[in-house]
């Protein structure tokens, strides 16, 4: 599992403005179906995983 983790990280490093933009489409997708009611937490849940990847938040 260890291997498979590496290869993932390695690939959201090498590819970190794509990373960050499914993540940006994932948390609009999210508000989208919960009606805009989690809006905040979800930014805030968007925000940190893209500052886990790479070099953090590239797509703002």
């Amino acid at each position: 599992m260890s291997d498979f983790m590496n290869k993932a990280k390695d690939f959201a490093d090498k590819h970190d403005k794509q990373v960050d933009q499914g993540l940006d489409k994932a948390g609009d997708y999210a508000d989208k179906r919960t009606g805009g009611r989690y809006d905040e937490q979800i930014d805030k849940g968007v925000d940190a995983a893209q500052a886990r990847t790479g070099e953090g938040d590239q797509g703002r």
